[in-house]
């Protein structure tokens, strides 16, 4: 089955004169961006990472890195959600004004570079994941996603990518920082920065500490509260170290959230949901 959804996807693509590839540094689009310079040779594969407050400076440096590794020019141009009211107010539909801000500049980017194709890394389980009103934004502004189209499963990218060896293979879902603010918070420069903050002393304090942590984010709960999530199996060694949650800077209270690391459950607090496709 992966071969053929492998197969799909060569053909996707092995047909553009060239693509642009929004490159977030994660392995869906990492992979993507991979995919697209086996179809079509490094030299028709450009990538584009999206340089803002909401991504984390170590997620800009590693991309480069993978970029670099592949051979591919990359580009690194700037985004303003923060300009976009809806972005602002953190409301339910979030992610359509980012997206839409991220497709208004790779889109001109691709026709000075003389590349009418732009992609995302929405693999097919995104488009079942529920409200995900950023993909249907992306789509509208004129980007599309070729492993969603191929039928490739988050599954399917991580076991492609560890057929070619890619460093990021594994590595763990790393969403951009606006989604650590809940909903009706309003999203500034500086709760995105407090945000990055705090998770990398988190992390520091924790691997100081010998407690190993793959997926960890801190919540802007507002009223300067802090909502930690980490992996389910660490919870209670999280919880039972008063002076780890401690390292945790610019909060007033900082809580653990018993149920584990949850990609998108911030969702959770949304109460009427709206399936995006």
């Amino acid at each position: 089955m992966l071969d053929d959804r492998l197969a799909t996807l060569d053909a996707l693509l092995g047909r553009l004169p060239g693509v642009l590839v929004a490159f977030s540094g994660g392995v869906d689009s990492g992979t993507l961006l991979a995919a697209a310079v086996r179809a079509l040779g490094p030299g028709r594969v450009v990538a584009a990472t999206a340089v803002s407050p909401s991504l984390p400076a170590a997620e800009r440096a590693a991309a480069a890195d993978f970029a670099a590794s592949l051979g591919v020019r990359h580009e690194l141009p700037r985004t303003d959600e923060l300009s976009r009211p809806g972005y602002v107010a953190n409301a339910g539909d979030r992610c359509a004004f980012c997206k839409t801000e991220l497709v208004d500049v790779l889109v001109p980017l691709g026709r000075r570079l003389g590349i009418a194709d732009v992609v995302t890394g929405t693999n097919a389980d995104d488009l079942r994941a529920g409200f995900r009103p950023g993909i249907r934004a992306a789509a509208e502004r004129g980007a599309w996603a070729p492993l969603a189209r191929a039928g490739m499963t988050k599954d399917d990218v991580r076991a492609a990518a560890r057929r070619w060896e890619l460093p990021l293979a594994d590595k763990p879902a790393a969403a951009c920082l606006a989604s650590r603010i809940a909903y009706g918070v309003p999203v500034s420069a500086e709760r995105l920065a407090r945000v990055e903050a705090a998770e990398a002393a988190l992390r520091a304090a924790m691997a100081a500490a010998g407690v190993a942590v793959r997926d960890l984010r801190v919540r802007d709960m507002g009223d300067d509260v802090a909502r930690i999530e980490v992996d389910a199996a660490v919870v209670p060694a999280l919880a039972a170290r008063p002076d780890l949650l401690g390292a945790v800077p610019g909060f007033d209270r900082v809580e653990v959230d018993p149920r584990g690391f949850r990609s998108g459950s911030m969702n959770e607090l949304l109460p009427d949901p709206v399936r995006y496709r």
